[in-house]
């Protein structure tokens, strides 16, 4: 499976050099889809080339990406590809955007790449299953392992949320969440690629989001699974391509924060 790592690693230089070309010079097209959010037209141009990477080399694998949709789908290899993961930060000039490619194989997430190129002088962090998780930005580099905390107390653990639109519109979901954050010790909303990194690294304990697509988390969650953690959709099942939800979270404080928010 080292080949795939290696290929999705060169797919993401490949996006660096795409995604940051633009973001320097700040000049390029806008369309605002059905669903009200921008794409740009770096989003596409990052998509196709990754695509026609991965799939001259493996053309009987499937893709899914965020702007072009799913091809072969029920193939044994399965692509994965969010080109710009925050795009709406990426048009204002925000760092906090990323490209986040995985790998499904028979509907296991097996791999995962993510990187923000614009954040911390560039941060790449990426996973194989059974090989651990990795990241290096511009202050280290060298890669460094990932490992998930220690921590297993509510009132000790550092909390961030995201995208919690539909858990704010369930008078139940809500009220169990704010009796959740009263046990916290630190609730935060670091968003996107950034609570998950900072969660594979043990600096964040526990996350949670109720509105992300598969695109947006299945690299991070082979980040997170390698470095120790654990993440599930928030009802805890396992991760698919309908998933809409997230609790990730360390092994010692998974458990607790399940029971207090499904309870």
């Amino acid at each position: 499976m080292q080949k795939y790592l290696d290929l999705a690693l060169q797919a993401s230089e490949c996006a660096r050099e795409i995604i940051m070309s633009a973001y320097h010079k700040n000049q390029f097209q806008i369309t605002i889809k059905d669903d009200q959010t921008p794409v740009t037209e770096v989003d596409v141009a990052v998509e196709k080339a990754i695509k026609s990477m991965i799939l001259n080399q493996y053309p009987e694998h499937g893709f899914y990406g965020e702007e072009e949709g799913m091809q072969n789908i029920e193939a044994e290899f399965v692509w994965l590809l969010d080109p710009i993961d925050g795009t709406k930060a990426f048009v204002r000039g925000r760092p906090m955007f990323s490209c986040q490619i995985a790998l499904q194989h028979n509907g296991e997430l097996i791999l995962g790449v993510s990187l923000a190129p614009a954040f911390n002088g560039g941060e790449l962090a990426y996973a194989l299953k059974g090989h651990g998780a990795f990241i290096k930005n511009g202050a280290s580099p060298q890669a460094q392992s990932l490992k998930i905390s220690t921590i297993s107390e509510l009132n000790q653990a550092v909390f961030s949320s995201g995208n919690i639109k539909s858990l704010a519109q369930n008078h139940i979901a809500w009220a169990k969440y704010g009796k959740f954050l009263n046990m916290i010790n630190t609730t935060r909303g670091f968003g996107d690629f950034l609570h998950y990194h900072l969660l594979a690294a043990g600096k964040v304990d526990i996350v949670l989001e109720s509105d992300v697509s598969i695109l947006d988390v299945a690299a991070l969650a082979v980040i997170v699974c390698e470095a120790g953690g654990k993440m599930t959709q928030l009802d805890g099942k396992p991760l698919t391509l309908e998933s809409r939800s997230i609790l990730a979270a360390n092994p010692l404080l998974y458990d607790q924060a399940f029971k207090m928010l499904n309870d």
